[in-house]
């Protein structure tokens, strides 16, 4: 299980642009779970993926994982567990190397490379098989660099390549919000697929509203660092894309806008 508890972060700490975004904030996510977070631009559902993946430091509070406190843990050493995939497709692959490269990369997260050769020639048909899933006929460009590949062929890969290695937590940061709306259908198909069957607890931020509605098994609505919309289960099965409008309109006439 995933635990925030009390957790306090202040941007510009001491100057007149002072701002407090989380204040007591906490959140539960059990192992497994498909958590979808909507929310208007700074509402802090990035800061919220940057606090648990270590990419921003806490203020106060606790980041818990089955107990443990892993707050004082560095990004890098939770990225051991973790994998994230972010909205530019450009941040999640290497685009001077190839296909086969990138893939040899991700396979080897978190392992010694010592002086050995970078790739292995007997992991080359695991990565091909992996690669056919997408359906892209990726597999038989293992040669090609990847910065030569479309956008929505980067994200598979970088989807593919978050997920190689053994992790518990998947953190999706807008991850569809680049791409034309076909492509975004099929990597969100992907997404389900991949979370399902490695069971991955999951948290997806998007501005997509029909995704955050059919994909997950629990939906956020986070305004001004608090969580105005918690749905899970039946709960959530019931909210519609009108629901979600309805209450951003509540909040923008609230807001004064």
């Amino acid at each position: 299980m995933l635990e925030l508890k009390n957790i306090h972060k202040f941007y510009n700490p001491g100057t007149v642009n002072e701002m407090c975004l989380f204040e007591n904030f906490n959140l539960s996510v059990p192992t497994g779970q498909f958590v979808s977070v909507v929310g208007s631009n700074g509402s802090g559902k990035t800061s919220l993926l940057n606090l648990i993946c270590g990419s921003i430091d806490l203020d106060g509070g606790q980041v818990l994982i089955d107990g443990k406190d892993i707050a004082k843990q560095k990004e890098y050493q939770r990225q051991k567990y973790m994998g994230r995939v972010y909205q530019n497709p450009a941040m999640g692959t290497c685009p001077q190397m190839t296909i086969l490269e990138n893939m040899s990369l991700a396979d080897n997260k978190g392992k010694f490379f010592g002086l050995k050769r970078g790739t292995e020639k007997a992991r080359i048909e695991f990565y091909r098989e992996n690669l056919r899933q997408l359906g892209l006929g990726l597999e038989d460009k293992l040669d090609i660099k990847v910065g030569s590949l479309s956008g929505g062929q980067r994200q598979a890969m970088a989807l593919l390549m978050s997920t190689m290695t053994p992790i518990d937590f998947l953190i999706l940061d807008e991850h569809t919000a680049a791409l034309d709306p076909k492509t975004a259908d099929l990597i969100m198909e992907l997404t389900d697929k991949i979370v399902r069957e490695k069971k991955l607890t999951t948290i997806m931020v998007t501005h997509n509203l029909r995704y955050a509605v059919e994909y997950g098994d629990r939906l956020l609505m986070m305004h001004q660092g608090q969580a105005v919309i918690d749905a899970a289960g039946e709960e959530k099965e019931k909210i519609r894309i009108e629901d979600i409008l309805e209450r951003f309109n509540e909040i923008s006439i609230e807001c004064g806008n």
